[in-house]
């Protein structure tokens, strides 16, 4: 889905936020979003998300409506995406949808900022009972769920069968022969490689403020490493074409995401191939490549006048069977713990890729300085990449990079 492929752009106003902290945070805070399915559930809703998958969810509100007769739905497209839901919920939340498809990295800033709340404990049991592990720890701040999860996101690679006589495991076995493509300006892509070579950001649980260290010999081997791609003859930096190149073979792979899965299929056919993220040696030897694995949820407008009825909706939106069809329609790999042995799942080599890569990923932290993050992470790898930043200066931008996402949001 085109929001993943995006998401470093989403955090860029999380900053503003902050000026609506205080309307109404801390009269909704202690309340839980809860659903029911007792006859309780009535009123109108409204529901924000992409606008690719408008139709996908009408067809999904019809079989709610009939569950809940007396709850009306309007399916609209998230004003600007679900990767900036939180600045469209920000702008007044008494007008935002009722419910909001948003990723799971935006749910802390969300939460502090009294736009959701937590999901009651018979939701939050449902959410263990019904979806993977790694679902949970997505939606989960501060120990309290906040969102429900639908589907699990990673990097993986497409490459063209045709190039290759088998997937190749490593950085240098994709790039020596052929050429790879992707973009550098993309930090959802690439800030990870600093992941991969042992860092951590905001800590290992992903929610300490002075927890980053990238600032140090195992951050300054992945910028000379990242300096080192512009001259690498496999290495292709694509951006917009990434497609357009893998189509006319300037391309023989691509770094890319599930959501690009059937149009990379259309265009390599029988030559179709996906696999998992290679290692890199950064300098020290061989590092398995990791990802950010992220989560679809659906939040519940804490600002909404109908809680049981959109709490209600999230919930059906994202059990198993509604996963299910949303995979079908726009490749969103399910996180329901029954789908991870449906045959059509297990069949799809893009699915298995996301599946067998997201262990080995970091989890897009939640904290609200993620804003920051998103916005300083793409010039610090770009301009690496470009030579833009010089040798000399990579320690000292290192430094204010970390000293920078460190600061709590105000």
């Amino acid at each position: 889905m085109k929001s993943w492929k995006k998401v470093a752009l989403g955090g860029a106003s999380v900053l503003a936020l902050a000026t609506l902290a205080a309307c109404g945070s801390s009269a909704s805070s202690n309340k839980s979003s809860s659903s029911s399915g007792s006859n309780n559930v009535k009123g109108n809703v409204t529901l924000w998300v992409d606008p690719a998958n408008v139709d996908s969810y009408k067809t999904l509100v019809t079989g709610f409506e009939k569950k809940y007769p007396d709850v009306k739905v309007k399916v609209n497209q998230s004003p600007t995406g679900s990767a900036n839901a939180k600045t469209d919920v920000g702008k007044d939340p008494a007008k935002a949808a009722d419910v909001f498809k948003v990723p799971n990295d935006q749910l802390g800033a969300m939460a502090e900022a009294g736009y959701i709340n937590p999901l009651s404990p018979d939701a939050t049991k449902w959410v263990d009972k019904n979806d993977i592990s790694v679902a949970g720890e997505a939606v989960s701040w501060k120990g309290k769920y906040y969102a429900y999860p639908q589907d699990q996101q990673s990097n993986i690679i497409f490459y063209n069968k045709a190039k290759f006589s088998e997937a190749p495991t490593s950085w240098t076995q994709f790039t020596q022969d052929k050429a790879i493509g992707t973009d550098f300006t993309n930090s959802y892509n690439w800030y990870p490689a600093f992941l991969s070579n042992g860092t951590v950001l905001f800590g290992k649980d992903g929610e300490t403020l002075d927890g980053t260290d990238v600032a140090g010999d195992a951050g300054l081997q992945v910028l000379n490493w990242f300096a080192k791609q512009k001259s690498n003859t496999g290495v292709v930096q694509s951006g917009q074409a990434l497609l357009a190149d893998l189509k006319s073979g300037k391309t023989a792979a691509v770094l890319d995401g599930p959501w690009d899965a059937s149009n990379v299929k259309k265009i390599l056919g029988d030559n179709y191939g996906v696999t998992t993220l290679p290692t890199i040696d950064f300098g020290s030897g061989e590092k398995k490549m990791q990802a950010f694995s992220g989560v679809g949820t659906l939040a519940v407008n804490s600002a909404s006048k109908n809680q049981v009825a959109a709490s209600s909706l999230a919930q059906y939106l994202s059990n198993a069977d509604s996963q299910k069809e949303l995979y079908k329609d726009n490749n969103a790999i399910p996180v329901a713990k029954s789908l991870q042995t449906d045959s059509d799942i297990t069949a799809d080599p893009a699915a298995q890729a996301v599946i067998k890569q997201v262990p080995e990923d970091t989890l897009m932290p939640k904290m609200p300085e993620m804003a920051t993050f998103w916005n300083l992470a793409a010039p610090l790898i770009n301009n690496t990449y470009l030579g833009k930043t010089p040798a000399s200066q990579y320690d000292s931008q290192l430094k204010t990079f970390q000293d920078s996402i460190s600061k709590a949001t105000k």
